[in-house]
């Protein structure tokens, strides 16, 4: 499942600097539901007031009365992505801290995520306690591996459509004329799994 089973003494949560304040509210957005409730149930033992939701319009809905502290959003959900969600969860609470995942992590998507307001961007499969690590990881490291192999053909193909994905705001339709290319088959390469490397 990815999700630590045993979470870290309370002493551990308070030394990552995470929870400055008691009992605070964590939105988890994923479509993965059994995921999603295996986040949940590591973060409610964690002292996080969690609640879930399975898709952006259901989790802008919970956002109305319940500003969350936290949050963390999958990128590729069904309906609208996750990119839609960050403007509403920074309208709800200005100093929510969220992390992004996505199993399918592109360099255009993970820019795009922090211009909105993310504070980080995690490969899925990830763990609670990565997660909450990145909460508070709200600094670059100048001191960070840079890694010298190249990538794939097919993973700087996977790039540069993302790029230009984009560039117009998510339009399909509009960034397959810029590729010169069908929509159809721009659709079917966007629901192809990208290679890691």
């Amino acid at each position: 499942m990815g999700v630590s089973s045993h979470p870290p003494q309370r002493t551990d949560k308070y030394s990552l600097g995470v929870n400055s304040v008691p009992d605070p509210k964590l939105l988890l957005v994923d479509d993965e539901e059994i995921y999603c409730w295996a986040l949940q149930k590591a973060f409610e033992r964690r002292g996080y007031e969690v609640r879930a939701a399975n898709a952006v319009p259901q989790a802008i809905k919970v956002l109305r009365d319940w500003p969350a502290d936290y949050a963390t959003v999958d990128l590729r959900m069904t309906g609208p992505s996750g990119l839609k969600l960050i403007p509403y969860l920074r309208s709800a609470n200005p100093a929510v801290r969220i992390v992004v995942l996505s199993g399918y992590a592109s360099i255009a998507t993970a820019v795009e995520a922090i211009k909105l307001g993310a504070t980080n961007c995690l490969v899925k499969p990830v763990e609670a306690d990565t997660i909450e690590a990145a909460f508070n990881h709200v600094e670059g490291d100048a001191n960070a591996p840079v890694s010298d192999q190249p990538l794939s053909i097919s993973r700087l193909t996977w790039e540069h459509i993302q790029h230009v994905l984009a560039e117009h705001r998510g339009n399909v339709s509009a960034a397959a004329r810029a590729l010169g290319m069908y929509r159809r088959t721009l659709q079917r390469k966007l629901n192809k799994h990208p290679q890691r490397n």
